[in-house]
């Protein structure tokens, strides 16, 4: 059996999208008994003349069997001899055009209906353009109500040049186009005999079939980390599922944006240990030392995916209200959720056309192409490189409110913590984040990070002890807790790089690796403080730092 297979049915109103799925259902037997008579009895007061109404198993609200529309995303599950499905049927009407965009995002095909009797219309040019942005690749056009038109070939034909002219506008790489009748069942579950000029197979051969992993080429391994597990302060892990490529237990791995390096210590798949895990599962990782992890980072294995602070993107507009430059959102992206101010809008695309359009604001279903800016770097990518890191929705802070979604286009690469300045001594190395200045952003009215030295210290060196948004003692010592090194500084120079193991506090002030004040004032407050270290507990940097005592937020 092949693996499980997510596709969404769209196109305009009333082109049978429900009726489509509903007839599979009931073709392939996969209604129980009851179901069977309800739908039965339900179908003598539709607008069939008493004949079976399929699309009732999908539309199940009442005001959508009233208007004899899909207002909601109906999902349904089933299974048939060669493969499982999750179907997602999606509104046709305008009106509800972002309730088929969030079908559309889980969704690896399109069956995107098209009237016989009308041809390709506005709206299905718009779920195409849609379906595409949110990264389908597949797409099957179902050339549905052939009945109407006594299944011409002629006709068929005519469509088939319409859908193939918008195939090319939108760079669709795989597709294809299936004559059928949704309400009679033709080329549905069964190939018809009315229509022998047809020679493919019908709809659900199709898709039991289609091969959706054969050009899914990303670049090595990520996993997005979607939290942390602490049952007990012996044990640390990182969640998340593998979104590309495998992972084995000694794997080198590179955490992002802080650009640390370690290896994987443990792996487990559920609660059971595994030396290798892949793509699609749900995982438990340990590394083999303290690192910097926390929901939002992603642990990457032999892929070059950047940090980045500036983003374009191309967006669906989702919001009532229209949308307005320079305006603050948050931005999801992976399991990373950050604030972000939308700076430009670079062009509207023309639904009907394609043309790109220059513009100042963009309405409800409108597309555009924007810039964003982020208030500091993250772990992203175009969406044709990494999909799930090239995927993102734009959030209203006070609303709370799915404003857009989209991907990713471009991306601007920032120096990765890696880079930064550190401490190095032999094989002990240290991060120097305390040289990283801190601002206020009035435009986005954020306070945002910027780390303007790249350089490598040790002992001997002076260190830069005073900055826009910092100013340090000339004795000092620097406790960096992810890097257990301790960096003892007098009279403005360095003057040992050792072990935790090694430290003993001698009374001047000391500070972490990000230069917050540590509130010691003895050997026993120090190891207390290092005992408690615990990276995502916020009672922790609470009880022991101060941020304030030797930096400030600069302008």
């Amino acid at each position: 059996m092949k693996g499980l297979l997510k596709f969404i049915t769209c196109g305009s109103v009333d082109d049978g999208k429900s009726t489509l799925i509903g007839h599979i259902l009931y073709d392939a037997k996969l209604l129980y008994a009851d179901q069977e008579k309800a739908l039965a009895l339900d179908s003598k007061v539709g607008s069939r003349g008493g004949k079976i109404d399929y699309s009732l198993l999908l539309d199940g609200l009442m005001a959508e069997r009233e208007q004899g529309i899909t207002i909601d995303v109906a999902y349904r599950y089933f299974t048939t001899e060669q493969r499982s499905f999750i179907v997602a049927d999606t509104p046709g009407h305008e009106e509800y055009t972002r309730n088929m965009a969030v079908g559309a995002s889980f969704a690896d095909i399109a069956v995107i209906l098209v009237d016989a009797s009308q041809g390709v219309l506005v709206q299905t040019k718009r779920h195409a353009r849609i379906c595409s942005l949110m990264g389908i690749r597949y797409f099957v056009f179902a050339v549905n109500k052939m009945d109407l038109i006594g299944f011409s070939e002629a006709r068929f034909q005519e469509i088939q040049k319409q859908i193939e002219a918008l195939g090319e506008e939108l760079s669709l790489s795989q597709v294809k186009i299936i004559p059928l009748s949704a309400t009679e069942g033709d080329n549905v579950t069964v190939q018809s005999d009315r229509m022998p000029w047809y020679k493919g197979e019908p709809l659900l051969a199709y898709l039991e079939t289609v091969d959706i992993d054969a050009d899914d080429q990303e670049q090595g391994s990520y996993m997005p980390v979607q939290r942390m597990c602490r049952p007990d302060h012996t044990f640390r892990g990182s969640q998340g599922q593998i979104e590309a490529g495998s992972i084995s237990v000694g794997d080198e791995i590179t955490v992002l944006p802080s650009g640390e390096k370690a290896h994987i210590k443990t792996i487990l798949v559920a609660d059971q240990s595994a030396e290798t895990a892949h793509k699609g599962q749900p995982v438990t990782i340990t590394l083999d030392k303290e690192v910097d992890v926390s929901r939002g980072c992603v642990l990457s294995k032999d892929t070059d995916i950047p940090v980045c602070k500036n983003l374009s993107v191309s967006l669906l507009w989702m919001d009532d209200e229209p949308l307005v430059t320079g305006k603050e959102y948050l931005i999801k992206i992976g399991t990373k959720t950050i604030p972000a101010i939308l700076a430009n809008i670079d062009h509207a695309v023309n639904v009907n056309t394609g043309e790109n359009i220059s513009v100042q604001t963009l309405s409800k279903n409108g597309l555009a192409v924007c810039e964003i800016r982020l208030t500091e770097g993250i772990a992203a990518d175009t969406f044709r490189a990494h999909k799930t890191l090239g995927e993102c929705i734009l959030i209203d802070r006070v609303t709370n409110m799915t404003s857009a979604c989209g991907v990713v286009l471009k991306t601007d690469r920032v120096i990765q913590q890696a880079d930064k300045a550190s401490f190095v001594c032999g094989d002990l190395t240290a991060r120097g984040d305390i040289f990283e200045e801190f601002y206020y952003d009035a435009s986005s009215l954020n306070v945002l990070k910027y780390q303007p030295v790249h350089q490598t210290y040790t002992i001997g060196d002076a260190i830069p002890r005073k900055g826009k948004s910092y100013a340090y003692p000339d004795n000092f010592d620097i406790l960096v807790l992810r890097d257990k090194i301790a960096v003892m500084v007098r009279n403005g120079k360095i003057t040992q790089i050792i072990p935790f193991r090694d430290y003993s506090y001698t009374g001047v002030p000391v500070v972490n690796g990000r230069g917050f004040a540590v509130q010691v004032t003895s050997q026993e407050d120090v190891e207390q403080f290092l005992a408690a270290y615990d990276p995502d507990d916020p009672e922790f940097f609470k009880r022991w730092m101060k941020f304030d005592t030797y930096r400030k937020v600069g302008f």
